[in-house]
């Protein structure tokens, strides 16, 4: 079996250290909840001696760009299998275009936009790594369900506006596939099969639940944060088909109905599909 390795034990990170520990793998890690200290270098290199597989879901400071998994740890990688996880924001607004692995990153595209992330996955790719672009993580305390409970859940009035999203599990089943398959190298997009407004993901919370619908606000009356604000400020739908072809991937949850019904009655199955516009 392989010992894997994961750098920064996180919300995600966590559901794929147990898939993997239930496959009769070694993990260790680095984090909050992990068994080595980030700072400890001899004990995290003499850990990387003996790993096979290195993922990281460390991302870059949002100050400076910097990767600190690179910047510390990169001359110690001596031919392990390498993960990193990345976000789909590499590839900035498509005006509701679809993007697949092929469509070029704001670090490749010559946009003239900085975007540490994206420089990041350029990075990790060019080691030879898999890299796993998620959009929008929603899971068990991370969903609508929760905003809306909280009364944070916003609905704003951008027509035409679309994002994607991926359940936390969805995402553990896609990078386990890849570990255990020795997957090739390069760019995988793990989301699910349904970009919609984010409107519809809290009307359907909403309905769940049986609250009022928060009310339809202008990107301006909303009064949102500046990093809340650029979420809003790029379109996009994510194909999935490579993730699919390669891994033998498939969502458990195609779409936010599923995924919310899951969270909502956890003892039922997956629930009934929404109307889609499924991923290439």
């Amino acid at each position: 079996m392989g010992h894997l390795l994961i750098f920064g034990l996180g919300y995600t990170a966590k559901r794929i250290a147990a898939a993997m520990r239930e496959h009769g793998w070694r993990v260790d890690a680095t984090g909050r909840d992990g068994n080595l200290d980030w700072m400890d270098a001899i004990s995290v290199l003499e850990c990387m001696e003996q790993a096979t597989h290195i993922l990281s879901s460390v991302p870059p400071d949002r100050k400076d760009g910097v990767d600190p998994v690179l910047d510390f740890y990169e001359d110690a990688f001596d031919g392990q299998w390498l993960g990193y996880l990345s976000s789909t924001g590499v590839y900035g607004d498509r005006e509701g275009a679809w993007v697949d692995e092929a469509t070029p990153t704001i670090a490749q595209s010559g946009e003239g936009r900085w975007n540490a992330r994206a420089e990041a996955d350029l990075a990790w790719l060019k080691l030879g790594a898999r890299v796993f672009r998620l959009p929008g993580i929603y899971g068990p305390g991370r969903s609508a369900l929760d905003r809306v409970r909280e009364g944070k859940a916003r609905r704003i009035d951008l027509p035409g506006q679309v994002f994607s999203r991926v359940h936390v599990e969805d995402i553990a089943s896609g990078v386990v596939a890849a570990l255990v398959q020795d997957a090739p190298a390069g760019a995988y997009n793990l989301g699910d099969d349904y970009p919609c407004s984010g409107n519809e993901v809290t009307e359907h919370a909403c309905r769940l639940l049986g609250l009022p619908l928060p009310p339809l606000e202008s990107l301006e009356e909303a009064n949102l944060s500046e990093m809340a604000r650029g979420f809003y400020m790029e379109n996009r739908r994510v194909a999935n088909g490579k993730a699919k072809r390669v891994l033998g991937w498939s969502p458990r949850y195609p779409t936010y109905v599923e995924g919310l019904e899951s969270l909502f009655a956890p003892q039922a199955p997956a629930g009934a599909s929404a109307p889609l516009a499924s991923a290439p």
